[in-house]
């Protein structure tokens, strides 16, 4: 692929440290600092327990004490315990644009559903661009680009792109698109 990102009309590659600081990116496999869930969450000690515990309770963290260590790359806590820290940093800084890449991709069922509960009710202001493979994770979205050997296939809202599909993509090779289907009502699924 070719070409520049833009924000606000601004190229990224002219932005300074402090604007790119905006953006926060929680990948699949999320990296947490050896020092304390604290420390994580507010490096910068900008916020207070109580704010803290609140995005903890927030993200299904809160058994969890704020001194609480993190080995290095956090090999105590799960990769699920991972990204709700992640996402629970994020919740604090309140950044314009959060890009999920893959986050959802080692996760059970519940831990997803949870996630994507947290982006809907957290990020309403928030631009949210998802990296995913799986339909359910993307399924809310504005707009989606379907891509393919580095080409974009499609690009459109969801109920379009899988309007008259019935295996919901491009000859039913989106994962996950085949559960489902469109109707009078709007998107189900079976």
């Amino acid at each position: 692929l070719e070409g520049e990102i833009k924000i606000d009309d601004r190229d990224i590659s002219t932005m300074g440290l402090n604007e790119l600081s905006k953006i926060l990116i929680i990948i699949q496999e999320p990296v947490l600092f050896s020092e304390s869930l604290r420390y994580n969450l507010d490096p910068f000690n900008q916020y207070d327990d109580l704010k803290l515990w609140e995005v903890l309770q927030q993200v299904e963290l809160s058994d969890v004490t704020l001194d609480h260590d993190i080995f290095s790359g956090g090999h105590n806590f799960s990769v699920g315990q991972k990204q709700f820290i992640c996402l629970a940093r994020a919740i604090l800084r309140n950044n314009r644009l959060l890009i999920l890449d893959e986050t959802t991709a080692n996760i059970d069922s519940h831990k997803d559903a949870l996630i994507q509960d947290i982006i809907r009710s957290s990020f309403k202001e928030c631009t949210v661009i998802t990296i995913a493979h799986h339909l359910n994770t993307i399924i809310d979205s504005n707009r989606i680009i379907v891509m393919e050997n580095d080409s974009i296939l499609e690009f459109d809202c969801p109920y379009e792109l899988l309007h008259d599909k019935p295996n919901g993509g491009k000859d039913g090779q989106s994962d996950g698109a085949k559960s489902f289907r469109t109707g009078e009502e709007g998107l189900r699924e079976e």
